[in-house]
């Protein structure tokens, strides 16, 4: 029997929330391997051995090594250990999701990042002060520019590729989460689409969704309370 293959994430990454929250919807096999990104533990010597990028996600399958989180998920896909209702394997279907995998990356994955970058991380870390509401009025402007593209675009059904949940839709849906860190919680009167889908997206992916999101609710519900 091949070993389960070693997975290396931290909650409080998007895309390791993302395919993590796959991988056990698809009962991939895998050995938990968490790296805490806080404590700085993707910049080790002995981390790099793993991931030369030195970031989450990656995978170690036996002596082979793999970064960056779609091309994990076409990995396993290809391994035959992952859900073809999430990821197809038919050309057609594959190439609609691979679509809005491609397409997130410097659209709703870049602006929603920048916003948790800038709103919260960087603060949080005391790397840079808190930015000036001008600032963040013009990050929110950006972000709302894209969940308009998301609402008028790919929303035409009740998910991003039609009537079924796949991987797009889980890693759409991280992307969005992370800004409630920020205190940033998507306008259902605004953005109704959006806001309906990321529900059928949490209740599709459920127990494992509230689990991955754990940290995030959390810190955002303490983040609140602060406030008032």
């Amino acid at each position: 029997m091949s070993k389960a293959i070693k997975y290396y994430y931290d909650f409080l990454s998007q895309p390791s929330r993302a395919l993590w929250i796959a991988m056990q919807m698809s009962k991939t096999p895998f050995e938990d391997c968490p790296v805490a990104l806080r404590k700085q533990e993707q910049l080790t010597d002995e981390y790099k051995k793993i991931n030369r990028f030195q970031k989450v996600p990656a995978i170690v399958d036996g002596d082979f090594q793999l970064g960056e989180s779609v091309s994990i998920v076409r990995y396993l896909s290809d391994k035959g250990v992952f859900s073809e209702q999430l990821y197809p394997k038919s050309l057609q279907g594959r190439a609609r999701v691979d679509e809005f995998l491609e397409w997130q990356h410097f659209n709703v994955r870049f602006v929603c990042s920048l916003f948790f970058r800038q709103v919260w991380l960087l603060p949080a870390k005391g790397l840079a002060p808190a930015p000036k509401p001008e600032a963040v009025q013009k990050l929110i402007k950006d972000v709302e520019a894209n969940l308009g593209l998301v609402e008028r675009i790919w929303l035409e059904k009740d998910f991003l590729i039609g009537d079924k949940l796949t991987v797009a839709d889980i890693f759409g849906a991280s992307e969005i989460n992370q800004m409630k860190l920020c205190q940033y919680n998507v306008n259902e009167k605004q953005f109704p689409k959006v806001a309906k889908w990321l529900e059928r997206v949490r209740e599709a992916t459920n127990p494992y969704h509230d689990e991955a999101h754990s940290f995030l609710y959390k810190v955002s519900k303490q983040s609140a309370k602060a406030k008032i």
